[in-house]
Order: structure tokens, then C-alpha cells, then sequence
């Protein structure tokens, strides 16, 4: 296509949107590739949802990785070997700024500018629509790919009741930063994932009164077993290929061992199976439970001037509600066909990655695994830089790998079992897919 005087054409260079973990990840392996690389940043420096300063984080003052540091660290960029098993937040993100400085990414970033609009302009390329996060006029430059890294935790997923009669004070878990936040309050925390488990063990050391209501059981797993972090547990058994219904059975016995029978808490059964729902990590839960801090309630009806109803008719008068419902996916930017996004937002992508009509668009980062995150995004972003390459070097190949790519079975990189809500919406098993992703990297490697 013809450059125009208000279109700036940036060629073969790649768009990535977010300087995130992910979108470093991206910078680095395209640029390995030998991609030139402009990074948009909305934010005015690198680290994502791990930035406590940036509006979007939901990072609060005690967050920990619930993923040990060996299973979240990149595999080409270690983190300290004297870190704790479960780091704080602030090392995170210090980490995250030294790998933008190892590998020299600060110079691709452009901090302070939002994406507006990625339209697809014919030929694989797409015109990129940015403005200053301060304002100012629209500038619109061309790009050969567009590589979406705007991370899936900062859209937080609105709670299913009616709020709005309510007189007491409801904030979402992104809104909470600081135990000072629940002082000598009646707190009342809506959830039962990491995050709502995480804030109603803090509420049980900062509030008066603690109820934490849940819509189901869950599986609650201690952050050590047998000494080890759990996670690197899990991942033995992985590597060793053990069947599914070995490990749900082993995991059953040892959270019998360790944690126990949580229902004589008032905690609800799990409905469900082990492995089919994200691990709720939290050594401490059970504890505070036990200890009478936290009361366990039932999913919640209503919301009405000082009283919150729950499903079984009760009555409760917290002055504090916080609502650890998660968050959904949201690409303002992108038409929602560009990734097959249904209507309830969920976006369909081979590998949750790659568009499946559009070769040149990717997402790095849309995985929710029962390992760190960063290892996969890694390797996502590899193959994405790699796929980029061989389609410029080989484009016949590279068809025969996209139609190879087209029949791999789903059940081979993601999990089909799992709960039904949008929490597991891109749930995967982080060996399965490292696998996958494996496979797809050698069918890629260049031809003797």
C-alpha cells in the first residue's frame, strides 16, 4: 500500500501494546528475531499489573507470587538465588525493571501513550492509532504485526447483584492497597479466589468482624507440602506424567493430611473434582478460620440499605464490602472479531495466543496456569517472533506449519474439565503447554 502524508509507515517493524511482563518478554524475543519493535506503554514506565504506581495494578501493600520464584521466573533471566520462595510485589517489579535494562529494551518503549485503534489494513499489516496519555492529537503509524500485551487483571468483573441501594461502602479487590483500609471495620470480602482468600486473612488481622462469602467450595492448598513450595510439587508430578486421576487422588489425600476436612469450618464442599479450577493457594486461611477471626458465609442475594442478604436467608450489616470477583479481558482497541470475541468476551485464540483469521495478530500473556506466568509468556512470545520470521523467510512453509497448526487437538494444550466461569476461561496445565509450545518452535526451525 501507498504511505499517505498522515499514516507513517514503520514497515516490517512489530507493534506491541504493553510494557508488562509480557510485552517485555515480546520486545526481547522479537527483537532476537530481527524485528524492529515499538512498544506502547499507557503507563510512564515498565512493570504492568507488578507496578503498584500505576492506575491499573492490583497489586496491594502484602501482595506475595503465589507461584514459587523457580516456576515464575523467565528461563533466560534468573531471579536472585538468596529471594524468598514467594517474593513480595517490590521485588517483582524491580526484577521486571532489570530485565528491560539487561536486554536493552527502554529504547523501544514509548511510555505515556495509549493505543486508541488497530485496524487492519490488507496484506497481514495494520495501522496503529496511539495519542499521549495527557492528551494531544491522534498519530497513526503502520505496522507488519501487532503483538497485543495489555495483561487480563485490570478490568475488574462487576459483582452480579445490585449494588446501587446499598449505603454501606463496596470496592472492588483492585481498589484495595493497604491494611489501614480495613481498620476496626465489619468486613465484608465477596470471592473465593487467591485474591478475596488473600484480603480476608488480612481483614481477620486488621477488622473487628470478617465474613467471607464464596459461591462454591474450593480446594484449599497450603503454599508448602513436604517442605516444598506446592507448586514445585505439582510440577514433579507433571514431569513425570503421572495420569490425572493419580494426581487428583494424591492431591485429595495430602490436602486431607495437611489442611483437613474444611466443611467442619461451615466452608461448602468442593463441587468439583481437583485440577478443575485454579489453585487457591493460602496457607493461612484455614488458620483464621479456625481461630474463629474469619466467618464463612454463602454466596450473597442481595444489597439493600445497611444489610446484605445472603442465599440462605440470613442477615448481615458489614460497613465494608470488598468484591474479589476477578477480572474479564477487555481490548478497547480491537474490534472484537479481529480475536473471535463472543459475546460474553471471551476471545477465541489458537494457543491463547495466536488470532485465528489474522496471522500477524497475537496475544503474549492471556494464560492462567498452575505455575508463574512469565516461563510462558517467554516462550509464547518466542514462537509468535519465530511464526513472524519464517512467514517473511518461508511463506510456503510457514502456510504447511499454519494448516498443521489448525488440526492440533485443544484438549493437547488447554484444560477441558475445569469450572465453568470466565475465572478459567484460559486455563492451561503449564507443562502441557510448554509441550505445545515446543512442538510448534521445532516445527519452525530453520531447514538444514
Amino acid at each position: 500500500m501507498q504511505d499517505t502524508p498522515d499514516i507513517a509507515d514503520r514497515h516490517d517493524a512489530v507493534c506491541v501494546i504493553g510494557a508488562g511482563g509480557s510485552g517485555l518478554a515480546a520486545i526481547k524475543n522479537l527483537r532476537e528475531q530481527g524485528f524492529s519493535v515499538d512498544c506502547y506503554e499507557r503507563e510512564t514506565s515498565v512493570g504492568g499489573a507488578w507496578n503498584w504506581r500505576h492506575d491499573r495494578s492490583p497489586v496491594y501493600a502484602n501482595t506475595h507470587l503465589i507461584s514459587s520464584r523457580p516456576l515464575t521466573e523467565f528461563p533466560d533471566f534468573p531471579m536472585p538465588d538468596d529471594w524468598p520462595d514467594y517474593p513480595h510485589h517490590s521485588q517483582l517489579l524491580g526484577y521486571l525493571e532489570r530485565y528491560a535494562k539487561h536486554f536493552g529494551l527502554g529504547d523501544s518503549i514509548w511510555f505515556g501513550t495509549e493505543v486508541v485503534a488497530v485496524t487492519p489494513v490488507g496484506d497481514g499489516r495494520w495501522d496503529v492509532t496511539t495519542r499521549s496519555t495527557g492528551g494531544g492529537a491522534e498519530r497513526i503509524q503502520r505496522y507488519a504485526a501487532v503483538i497485543v500485551a495489555n495483561g487480563h487483571n485490570w478490568s475488574p468483573k462487576p459483582l452480579s447483584v445490585d449494588t446501587s441501594a446499598y449505603r454501606g461502602k463496596v470496592m472492588h479487590a483492585s481498589a484495595y492497597k493497604d491494611p489501614a483500609q480495613l481498620r476496626g471495620r465489619k468486613v465484608l470480602v465477596i470471592g473465593g479466589g487467591n485474591t478475596g482468600c488473600d484480603i480476608a486473612v488480612e481483614a481477620a488481622q486488621q477488622a473487628t468482624t470478617v465474613w467471607h462469602s464464596t459461591r462454591r467450595g474450593y480446594w484449599y492448598a497450603p503454599k508448602y507440602i513436604f517442605g516444598r513450595p506446592a507448586d514445585q510439587v505439582n510440577d514433579k508430578m507433571l514431569q513425570l506424567r503421572l495420569p490425572l486421576r493419580l494426581r487428583q487422588w494424591l492431591y485429595h489425600r495430602t490436602l486431607r493430611l495437611t489442611v483437613g476436612d474444611v466443611t467442619r469450618f461451615g466452608l461448602p464442599a468442593p463441587d468439583h473434582r481437583p485440577y478443575e479450577s485454579h489453585p487457591v493457594v493460602n496457607s493461612q486461611l484455614v488458620y483464621y478460620l479456625g481461630h474463629g477471626r474469619i466467618t464463612p458465609l454463602p454466596d450473597v442475594a442481595r444489597l439493600e440499605g445497611s444489610t446484605v442478604e445472603l442465599a440462605d436467608g440470613r442477615r448481615i450489616e458489614p460497613d465494608l464490602v470488598i468484591t474479589a470477583t476477578g477480572y474479564l479481558p477487555r481490548f478497547e482497541f480491537l474490534a472484537p472479531e479481529l480475536l473471535d470475541i463472543d459475546e460474553d468476551g471471551k476471545p477465541d485464540l489458537h494457543l491463547h495466543a495466536f488470532a485465528r483469521k489474522h496471522p500477524t495478530l497475537a496475544v503474549v500473556g492471556l494464560v492462567q496456569a498452575d505455575a508463574g506466568l512469565f516461563p510462558l509468556a517467554h516462550w509464547q512470545s518466542v514462537a509468535v517472533a519465530r511464526w513472524l520470521r519464517l512467514r517473511v523467510s518461508d511463506p510456503v512453509r510457514a502456510t504447511a506449519v499454519q494448516q498443521k497448526e489448525s488440526t492440533r487437538p485443544l484438549r493437547s494444550w488447554t484444560r477441558l474439565r475445569v469450572v465453568p466461569s470466565s475465572r478459567h476461561w484460559f486455563e492451561v496445565s503449564h507443562t502441557s503447554y510448554l509441550r505445545t509450545l515446543e512442538d510448534l518452535l521445532k516445527q519452525m526451525e530453520p531447514v538444514a
